[in-house]
């Protein structure tokens, strides 16, 4: 990217933030950062102009070079050259893990009147890569839709299906394989798919498609027949244990929202469950159902949340947050959510709520938590190498984005630590000290189109490893952030690359490759065995190409690396396949492991690595061990036990952790009002001394807040789906409740309408009704949510991005 598509790019971000801030100094902050991210243009281009220069780490002084690796890494590289039209495109999908096996699809297609003219060619390789064999005789020689592409089995059994366009002879053709591509069985479609084919993740001989006319198909012997379950459907996505949600209209129009019904199926569309009805959105996140229900009149509505599959629902309880603030769901796992509420006036930062254990009854985590109202984007991640830790960015108090984690699920957040290695100018680290932080960047920096070509990255199977972009000091790093990586899930980070780069984890963690991002033609990938400390080079290629992209086997445990690209136009694509393994002479044995303390912050303390309530002791690969982790790998740790003290217990309901503080105080504007939320129907006071054991937390003893939840035998509206049959779905306490009501109505009338005020409308208990978008805010996205299937489709897209709301769904 040039220096100037940079400035270009960084002057809309803070144009993005400046629309959604207050005026006064929330504008002004952010129009001082604009002027401080387009500063001297020519300073930059000389600095760019020198990257190329650079050799491939930071630390490339004290890194000793591996003898012999580009003879072993030359004749272990192998390239295939594609010859295609020029408006062609390429796809590449592994089959299976360990089988070796690379499909290639090449794509030509133009519009023509009323019909698309089209070729597609498939290529298949079993020796990883080494070699392809053109095997488009076994579709056929069919055109294949490329907006399905290749559709791999999510259990790696090698199943493959190919959706194939014969319009012009009346119909679609799925292109089915079982045996790694080896093999395809064509069958006749009886509709025209809109979306691809969606696995049932429990048993991939089910599958799930919607029609162009909205209608929901399903196959239980993988494609070879299909029957038709419902129709006017809009959203479908697979559940738990092989259930179905889906959405309904039937007034003609998907996008009518809010006139929605969500429905179930457990037995594959014999019978079907209305669970929720005045529908605007809804998601599957843990073990958590999320809809968005229609309140009223207007856009007003609010966010409900089952734990129990659809059949008991609550409205979210959140302390005084009011219809005019929006919502996310930035997470859920099997035990807790993440929420996002946006503060009052459009600012563009908000507020992260986490739940109870019911996903229910929320309290506060996060202040200023950087959330845009125009584009919906948030930098929140989760990071799979260790748990309970994720990082997002804030918006501090004098306008600067910052990067925040926690290690705790959100009991406690602090800035991410800068490196020791890195840099940061004079005149930011002498006046400005608090900006020589690390920052990462994630989602909203590639929204904004900045110079950031892959978001962290981190696999469980690589025990606390992150990669990451991000940037020290002020604003003029981030035109061209650098790679970090951290070895111990985000608590310290290491400095290795400069510049945007594409990366991968190999080999569980042994082995880190990278390519660098730029608009020239590369030859060359860089790799560490060390967990990013030292970095080598191999020249895959005498001519250099225009780089497009890197895939490995699915789960890091691969140690083939396979990249593509097109030389001078775009007839000729390449796909290089480089066999790393070996590298590694020799495969790792008892001795190369060391024990490493998860969340080790203080080796001396009594409780150093207690988080959630136990200590993790992993056997990690030592940094300079060369050798062969092995596909076979599987992390070995050790748990034990601790003991409670308030780091295992987030804020209570009303309650909030000042900057840091650990201790939690009562948020002021619940100050003199009574802890009061609805569930089941019923109200329900809390008594608190304003801690709540974090759901998962497994300690023992030790610290044991006083905490009580107090049935007031108060009929109240806990959810917004059935109205008319609030009384059904109350608790016991309800039917005494209304005899009682309804005997000292015959005895004194003026009693009884006194009484059916007091108790039966509520009282003074919090109605949380908050959750009024504005038209141009509908597509949130969730980072890090837990147990979702890849395969969620919505009408009118391709594919729907499966991180999304929510409340906020499109």
């Amino acid at each position: 990217m040039t220096s100037t598509s940079c400035i270009l790019v960084l002057a809309l971000c803070s144009s993005a933030l400046c629309t959604n801030l207050h005026e006064g100094d929330n504008l002004s902050g952010l129009r001082r950062l604009q002027r401080e991210l387009v500063g001297d243009e020519e300073r930059r281009s000389s600095e760019k102009s020198e990257l190329s220069d650079r050799s491939a780490g930071v630390s490339e002084q004290t890194c000793a070079a591996l003898a012999g690796v580009e003879s072993i890494l030359h004749n272990n590289t192998h390239s295939f050259t594609f010859k295609m039209r020029t408006m062609g495109s390429l796809s590449l999908a592994w089959v299976g893990d360990g089988s070796g096996v690379l499909l290639v699809l090449t794509t030509f297609q133009v519009p023509l009147f009323m019909m698309r003219f089209g070729q597609s060619n498939l290529y298949r390789s079993e020796d990883y890569g080494t070699t392809f064999k053109d095997v488009t005789h076994l579709i056929n020689h069919t055109f294949i839709q490329s907006e399905f592409g290749i559709a791999i089995s999510p259990d790696h059994s090698g199943k493959v299906m190919l959706t194939g366009d014969v319009s012009e002879i009346g119909g679609f053709k799925l292109f089915r394989s079982q045996d790694f591509g080896l093999t395809f069985d064509p069958t006749d479609l009886p509709f025209e798919p809109l979306i691809q084919m969606m696995y049932n993740p429990r048993d991939c001989n089910v599958l799930l498609t919607l029609s162009i006319t909205l209608d929901l198909w399903l196959s239980e012997d993988f494609g070879a027949t299909w029957r038709k379950i419902h129709d006017s459907v809009c959203l479908v996505r697979w559940g738990k244990k092989s259930s179905i949600y889906f959405t309904t209209h039937y007034n003609g129009s998907c996008s009518d929202k809010g006139m929605l019904e969500l429905k179930k199926t457990v037995d594959y569309g014999l019978s079907f469950q209305t669970i929720a009805t005045r529908v605007y959105s809804f998601v599957l996140g843990g073990r958590f159902v999320f809809a968005s229900i229609m309140t009223g009149t207007g856009t007003e509505r609010m966010i409900h949340v089952s734990a129990d599959g659809g059949e008991v629902w609550n409205m979210a309880q959140l302390p005084k947050v009011n219809h005019e603030q929006f919502y996310s769901i930035l997470a859920a796992n099997q035990d807790m959510i993440f929420m996002h509420v946006d503060n009052p006036g459009d600012s563009g930062v908000g507020t992260i709520y986490v739940s109870d254990d019911r996903g229910a009854v929320f309290s506060k985590s996060l202040e200023r938590h950087l959330y845009t109202t125009t584009g919906s984007d948030t930098d929140f991640t989760a990071i799979a190498s260790l748990r309970g830790v994720y990082m997002t960015s804030v918006l501090t108090e004098d306008h600067v984005m910052e990067t925040v984690i926690t290690f705790d699920q959100g009991a406690k957040w602090q800035p991410v630590r800068r490196p020791d290695n890195s840099q940061c100018d004079t005149e930011t680290s002498t006046n400005r000290p608090n900006r020589c932080r690390l920052h990462i960047h994630a989602t909203y920096s590639t929204t904004m189109k900045m110079n950031v070509p892959m978001l962290p990255l981190s696999q469980p199977s690589a025990v606390g490893l992150i990669l990451a972009h991000g940037s020290v000091g002020d604003a003029e790093s981030a035109l061209s952030p650098d790679v970090y990586v951290s070895d111990d899930g985000g608590y310290s980070w290491l400095w290795a690359l400069r510049g945007p780069h594409h990366y991968a984890i190999l080999d569980s963690g042994g082995l880190l490759v990278a390519v660098e991002h730029t608009n020239s033609p590369v030859n060359q990938i860089k790799f560490s065995t060390d967990e990013g400390q030292c970095w080598h080079t191999h020249n895959f290629t005498s001519e250099p190409l225009h780089f497009s992209g890197m895939d490995s086997e699915p789960g890091s445990r691969s140690m083939n690396v396979s990249l593509w690209g097109y030389k001078n136009d775009f007839s000729r694509w390449l796909v290089i396949t480089i066999d790393l393994r070996k590298l590694l002479t020799r495969n790792c044995t008892e001795g190369d492991y060391v024990p490493w303390v998860a969340h080790s912050t203080d080796p001396r303390g009594s409780i150093d690595g207690c988080v959630l309530g136990y200590k993790e002791t992993f056997l990690r690969l030592r940094k300079e061990s060369v050798c062969w982790n092995g596909r076979e790998y599987a992390t070995i740790r050790k748990l034990s036990r601790c003991t409670c003290t308030m780091d295992d217990y987030h804020c209570d309901f009303g309650y909030h952790r000042p900057e840091n503080s650990s201790e939690c105080v009562e948020q002021a504007e619940m100050k003199g009002r009574p802890l009061e939320f609805c569930l089941n129907g019923t109200t329900e006071q809390l008594q608190t001394s304003g801690y709540r054991k974090i759901p998962g937390d497994q300690c023992e003893g030790g610290f044991q807040p006083e905490r009580k939840e107090t049935d007031l035998r108060r009929m109240c509206t806990s959810n917004a789906l059935y109205p008319n049959s609030l009384t059904e779905k109350s608790s016991p306490n309800t039917a005494v409740i209304v005899m009682v009501v309804i005997a000292m109505l015959l005895t004194s009338a003026v009693a009884g309408v006194w009484l059916v005020k007091k108790y039966v409308c509520g009282g003074r208990f919090l109605v949380h009704r908050y959750s009024v978008m504005r038209e141009h805010v509908e597509a949130a996205k969730i980072e890090g949510v837990d147990d979702i299937d890849p395969h969620y489709m919505e009408t009118g897209k391709a594919q729907y991005n499966e991180d999304s709301d929510q409340d906020l769904l499109e």
